[in-house]
């Protein structure tokens, strides 16, 4: 791992440091990256390392927002977030820390986020993540119905498959399965698996619950047939 792995974009803001200094955040970002998703507690340590030696990069507050953010750490990754979008003005983190505040037990705060003119200047993606958010946070309210309808949207009713698509149905369907309307909620998970192509959700899983399917882990049900054939030991010490 040599630091030439980040994206280009991090890269060119990076030419503001030093050369050695450069490439010294560089390798942290990459790991950062390359952790977050497995080891988020190790992607966060990386992230305070490039944030000590380069705080004033906008990729690098950015960076160290979303590992605080899976680490649960919402306050940190919200002021990261703040930060970075003081300092390169763009809107895209917008959602995320609309989600932060709800993290922070703030759910009227993130419906507010939702409702800001700065949703109209978010690409495709981003108001999908933010009706995501939005609809979460009518979740955490106790608002079941509020946040079934705002999911439906033009997005939700595509047949086209967009990289949200899994997400936005899952989270229809999760929705409609609280509010007790188990058979359409079946119907959207299996709508989600359709759109769950690289396995981001555990929408099949939930789509087999609700069939009533049970899985049985096949090394247990072999180890359970050797047991069966063999004998455990421990009945010849009754005798």
């Amino acid at each position: 791992m040599t630091g030439d792995e980040i994206d280009q974009d991090v890269r060119q803001e990076l030419q503001s440091l030093p050369k050695t200094l450069a490439d010294d955040v560089a390798k942290n970002l990459v790991m950062v990256a390359r952790l977050i998703d497995e080891d988020p507690e190790g992607a966060y340590g990386y992230s305070k390392v490039a944030l000590r030696l380069a705080s004033r990069v906008a990729a690098v507050r950015e960076a160290a927002g979303f590992a605080a953010y899976a680490n649960q750490k919402y306050g940190e990754a919200l002021a990261e977030f703040r930060a970075a979008r003081r300092m390169t003005g763009n809107v895209d983190l917008w959602p995320v820390m609309a989600d932060c505040e709800r993290g922070l037990g703030r759910p009227e705060k993130a419906l507010d986020m939702a409702g800001a003119p700065e949703v109209h200047k978010l690409d495709k993606a981003g108001q999908v993540e933010m009706r995501l958010v939005a609809a979460g946070a009518r979740r955490d309210m106790g608002q079941l119905d509020a946040a079934i309808v705002t999911l439906q949207s033009p997005e939700l009713a595509s047949s086209s498959v967009q990289p949200w698509t899994a997400r936005l149905r899952y989270a229809y369907a999760d929705a409609l399965l609280a509010a007790g309307r188990e058979r359409e909620a079946r119907e959207w998970f299996a709508k989600a698996v359709e759109a769950d192509r690289d396995g981001s959700t555990d929408a099949s899983d939930r789509l087999a619950e609700l069939d009533g399917v049970e899985f049985v882990d096949a090394l247990d049900e072999s180890e359970s047939e050797l047991s069966d054939e063999t004998g455990d030991g421990r009945d010849d010490d009754k005798h």
